[in-house]
């Protein structure tokens, strides 16, 4: 009888601490949301400011650090040579990246040794809708990577982008046949428009209207002022719910049935203030993207025409390594195979990973196969070729006095 009551009055204690951290978890959504969204928290160096872009370097403080699926994985004091450039697509914010603290792309390659710098593209305004791709893949990449250059002291640098972020790294070396980019890696980047997906079924589409009225009609769009075409940042955000409309639905049950979760709450309150702050995208990002890309697929054909430069990516030599999400809807893999038959890099590799079109970047799986795939990858490939400068980099200078303030804060770490 005795154990009864012992196991009775222990269940009730786990339903009645249950239901205080619903109660508590339920107040914290409702009304003080800010505290539960832990996106952005690892710390950085501004090493460039432009307008919009600038570049940040993430020198990691700390000796170790937590992973999401609960280990703990101790920070690496050699650094890896040659630099890594991360670069997000157009449309989402710099958290893209740095998601939470357990899931950030730029605190695990860090930990990883590799001088860690991420384009930030900043907030695009209306003032900003004549820009175009050749001003993001040519003028602000160029930018990006001089930044990286001058502040790591390195010549040869690495690039890695997530959709639109790898097909800016891949248009700007195909634009400068830029020799010190040592290594590429592109994770969903579209290519081929006419492979399947959302995305190809949309660019099909708009494709035999768009001839037509090309042949039979002066009208382009390009000739359109593209303030027309600018849009705003909650169109983004529904184009990315609408990819898989019945999951924006199931979210919220997945909220309500784990509301006693705190570590749930806590991320589904990151992730989804992600979503619902996606920024806003230039008109002639928008002119260019439907012109060269969706009608004409010049992507597919090796040779994009820019602002009156050609990106000839079947000129690119250097490594590549492309990954695609086997669940994507937007770009599956068909899509994004094409760029390893276009480029003219001998070492070159094509992955499909589990996930969607950001689980494959952001989700569970994303660590272990993407994340540690990539540094596996890049590590193999970032000893020197290019000396670095004599004299000790900036970057080696922000990751000693990160170092020297963390021990003055805490020794015992």
């Amino acid at each position: 009888m005795s154990g009864l009551l012992n196991r009775l009055l222990n269940q009730g204690l786990a339903l009645n601490q249950r239901a205080l951290s619903i109660a508590d978890n339920a107040f914290d959504w409702l009304f003080l949301r800010e505290i539960l969204i832990k996106s952005g928290l690892t710390p950085f160096n501004v090493v460039y400011k432009g307008d919009p872009m600038s570049v940040r370097y993430y020198a990691l403080p700390e000796s170790q650090i937590d992973l999401a699926d609960g280990s703990v994985m101790r920070v690496e004091r050699k650094l890896h040579t040659v630099p890594l450039l991360l670069v997000p697509p157009l449309g989402v914010t710099t958290e893209t990246f740095d998601l939470l603290p357990q899931r950030s792309l730029v605190r695990y390659l860090a930990a990883r040794g590799f001088r860690t710098y991420l384009v930030d593209w900043g907030t695009p305004e209306r003032r900003h809708a004549d820009l175009g791709i050749k001003d993001y893949a040519g003028d602000m990449m160029g930018e990006a990577i001089a930044a990286v250059r001058a502040h790591s002291g390195m010549k040869d640098v690495s690039l890695m982008g997530w959709c639109m972020g790898g097909l800016l790294c891949l248009l700007h070396t195909g634009l400068t046949h830029d020799r010190h980019i040592r290594n590429l890696v592109t994770v969903a980047s579209p290519i081929d428009l006419r492979g399947g997906g959302i995305v190809a079924r949309a660019a099909s589409a708009l494709n035999t209207p768009a001839r037509l009225i090309r042949k039979f009609t002066g009208f382009r769009l390009h000739n359109l002022a593209p303030v027309k075409l600018h849009a705003p940042g909650w169109l983004t955000t529904l184009a990315f719910k609408m990819t898989d409309p019945l999951g924006s639905i199931t979210t919220y049950w997945d909220l309500i049935t784990r509301l006693w979760d705190r570590e749930f709450v806590v991320s589904y309150s990151t992730t989804s203030d992600y979503l619902n702050h996606m920024l806003d995208y230039p008109g002639g990002v928008i002119q260019d993207m439907v012109v060269k890309m969706a009608v004409d697929n010049s992507l597919a054909a090796g040779r994009v025409e820019l602002g009156g430069e050609v990106a000839e990516l079947d000129r690119i030599k250097a490594n590549l390594l492309a990954y695609a999400g086997e669940g994507d809807a937007l770009v599956p893999p068909e899509i994004a195979r094409k760029i390893v038959d276009i480029v003219a890099s001998k070492d070159k590799e094509f992955r499909i990973a589990p996930g969607g079109h950001m689980g494959v970047i952001l989700g569970g799986k994303a660590q272990k196969e993407v994340w540690a795939g990539s540094a596996n990858w890049l590590a193999a490939r970032s000893k020197s070729r290019s000396r670095a400068a004599t004299k000790p980099s900036q970057a080696d200078a922000d990751l000693r006095a990160a170092r020297q303030q963390r021990d003055a804060e805490d020794p015992m770490l």
